[in-house]
Order: C-alpha cells, then structure tokens, then sequence
C-alpha cells in the first residue's frame, strides 16, 4: 500500500512539474491579462499548485490539469477581492476576473493563450531594460527570484524589489496584453527578442556550465524562443534567434577540454558538439531564408552555419563570412561586430588591412575596457609581425578578462611571442 501511494505522490508531483513547466506563463498571461495584475495572479496560482500537491496523490490527477488549477486559482483571486473592499472598485475587479473564466473550468475547455502577450507587457517600453529579462523569465516561466538573481548576478533582496516595482509598473499603467498590430510589431518583437537573448547571453557567461543556475539560464531561453516561434511561426527574426542560439549552445560542451581549458572554435572536438541542435538550427535557417526579409538575427544565424560548415567540410568561406559581417554591419551598426569583421578581413586581405580597421573601431571609446578588442588587436598585431605591441595588447586583454579558463588561453598566446 505505501509503495502504491509512493507511486501516486510521484506521478502526481511529476505531473505538477510539467505543467508548471509547460503551462505557468500560459495561466498567469491568462489569469492576468484583464486586470493586469501579475503579481495577484503569480500568489493566485502559486496557492493553486501548492493545493494540487495535497489534492491530487489523494483524489487523482484530473483529466485537465490546467482547467482544474485555473479554476482554483480563480477562487483564490475572488476570495482575495472579497477581502480586500466592498467599494466599487473592488466590484469592478471582481468583474473582470469572473468574466471570461466560468467557461474554461470544465476538463474539455481549452485555455487561450496569451503567453506571447505577456512578454510584450514584460518588454513594454514603460518597463526598465535591464529588468525586461528577468521579469520574462519570472512571470512566463516562474523562476523564483533567488535564481534570476544569481543568473544575473545581482543579490536576491535587490531581485525581488526590481521585479515587484516592474509588475506594480504594469499595473499602475494600464499595460496592455497585447500582440501589437502588424504595422508595430517588428519594433515591439525586437524588444521580446533582445530580453530573451540577454537572458541566454547571461547564461553563456559560464560556458564550461559548471554554475548550474546559469547553464540552465539558457535552457529556459531556449524555451522563451521556441515559444515565440511556436506562436509566431512565419516571423524571420524569432526563427533567427532560435537558429542563432541553438547553433552557440550546440558547441557548449566543446568549448572546454577536460582540464577546462577554453578552446577555440578551429581547434574544438566536433565529436562534441550537439548535432541535433545544428540540423534544427539548419532547418530554421532554411525556413527564414524563403521570407525575402534581412535582420540582424538571421544574419548573425547565418555566420554561425558559415563558420560550422568551414570547419566540417575545410573549405576556405571566408569571402563569404565577410560579406555577412558587412551586411550585419550595416543593419546593427555594433562595435562587437565591426570587431569580429576586422577578423574576416584579415583571412581574405591580410592582418594589416585587418588592423587598419580596427583602428578606426578603437575611436569608440567604449572599446578602451571591452576585452575582445584588446585580444582582436593582439592576435592581429601578432600575426603582423609587430610582437613587441601585440604583448601589451595581450596584457590589457588579460586584465580585463573574468573568465579564468580565457585569461589562462590569452596568456599562453603571449607567452608564445618572442
């Protein structure tokens, strides 16, 4: 009998973890999307999952998991505005909850979703950039708010402060939940893109994945981005970042050898790399190259295609990774990017050409602490012969650098300088 009920608490907690996985962002957007207050429906489910765990090892799982934590979590919010006042603003509230919701309770009912206009809530131009991200990640995936903050390496106290004040803003203001028009979504969408691209980004900061928090950072990112591209299937720049990230996270395993050692592109084990990862990130590239559209996701996407096939086949691409690199500077106007171009220019004109470049870039004065600058211009003065300068660059390279595996490489290149 108690291996019976073992079994049931098992299924049940496993069930519960799925749908948390699977449907958190869709019954907040849900629960949410009238009132717009996030942080009520967030309390609302959280109770619902937390009866669910009591509930279901002792009367089963219900046939419609989502249906049956919707409707709890909807009593919750009417108990809540009950308590709250009589007045007639309470009413109102309580209006807009009960409306609309009575008819998705029953295990057949199938709830709207309206996930993808949660996170344009999230990236709403009212909203702080720096916390369009973690609220992304918060309310549409529900990671708590110790982990974002240890993603992004912030304190947990100053997290949650961010992260309350960013759901009162949507409330206060009126954001709407909203999907804009077509004649406004290509700016909006570039905003949801960009905050799921700097919580991936956050998470490649650790690439030997040794900070778990962090490695699973850009598994939740991946996540955001097929869910975009689920629910917006023909837009080219969310097809885009998907390929682009699941090409980068593809070669994660690559990146370090067994001592932990950082190696780079060129010389990495493609044994290693995930193969599945880079077909369907083919696929995408595919799909999104039959639209007729140019951006800069799609670009950077298609470099990441140009240097795998460089390195599987050992056919010299580099006239076209160039004319990538002119193209995505042209659409992204980016330093990093002039930078990575300066490194093209060199394999198809040479490395003074190359520096020549660079030198124009390093007028920009946010290059003076930007480490892949330092180490560009070390390898290129290196690789022109002027040794004497390309250890200095090197030397500011390594000062700058956090990662310890990097700095350990840049300071074996030096020491190869003569």
């Amino acid at each position: 009998m108690e291996t019976v009920i073992g079994d049931i608490d098992s299924d049940a907690s496993s069930v519960t973890e799925t749908v948390a996985r699977r449907s958190y962002g869709k019954l907040v957007a849900f629960l949410s999307a009238r009132n717009r207050d996030v942080a009520a429906a967030e309390d609302a489910l959280s109770d619902a999952f937390a009866t669910a765990l009591e509930d279901w090892p002792r009367n089963g799982i219900p046939a419609n998991p989502e249906a049956w934590l919707l409707t709890v979590a909807r009593r919750r919010l009417i108990d809540a505005a009950r308590r709250r006042s009589t007045a007639e603003a309470a009413t109102w509230q309580l209006q807009l909850i009960t409306e609309g919701l009575n008819d998705v309770g029953s295990a057949e009912a199938e709830i709207p979703d309206r996930r993808l206009a949660l996170m344009f809530a999230c990236a709403h131009p009212a909203i702080d950039v720096g916390i369009r991200a973690p609220l992304m990640l918060q309310v549409v995936l529900g990671l708590d708010a110790r982990t974002i903050a240890s993603a992004f390496l912030l304190s947990p106290a100053n997290m949650s402060k961010r992260l309350v004040r960013a759901k009162d803003k949507i409330r206060r203001a009126g954001i709407p939940f909203s999907v804009p028009g077509r004649d406004e979504l290509r700016d909006r969408l570039d905003t949801v893109l960009g905050a799921i691209y700097f919580a991936f980004t956050e998470g490649w900061t650790d690439p030997g994945g040794a900070d778990v928090v962090r490695r699973d950072l850009t598994g939740e990112a991946l996540f955001l981005a097929r869910l975009v591209v689920e629910l917006l299937p023909e837009e080219p720049e969310a097809l885009g970042l998907l390929a682009l990230m699941l090409h980068a996270e593809a070669r994660r395993q690559a990146r370090r050898n067994e001592q932990g050692n950082y190696v780079p592109l060129a010389d990495q084990d493609q044994s290693l790399w995930n193969w599945q990862m880079i077909e369907e990130a083919e696929k995408l590239i595919a799909a999104f190259s039959q639209l007729g559209s140019i951006g800069r996701y799609q670009l950077e996407a298609a470099l990441q295609s140009a240097h795998v096939y460089r390195c599987r086949s050992g056919v010299d691409n580099w006239e076209e990774v160039l004319q990538l690199y002119d193209t995505l500077y042209a659409v992204s106007r980016s330093p990093v990017v002039a930078i990575n171009r300066t490194l093209a220019i060199a394999e198809v004109n040479g490395p003074i050409e190359a520096l020549a470049s660079l030198e124009r870039i390093g007028e920009d004065v946010r290059t003076a602490e930007y480490q892949p600058y330092w180490a560009t211009r070390a390898d290129l003065l290196a690789r022109s012969g002027a040794n004497s300068e390309a250890r200095q660059a090197y030397e500011i390279a390594i000062g700058l650098e956090r990662d310890p595996a990097v700095r350990k490489f840049l300071q074996q290149r030096q020491t190869r300088l003569k």
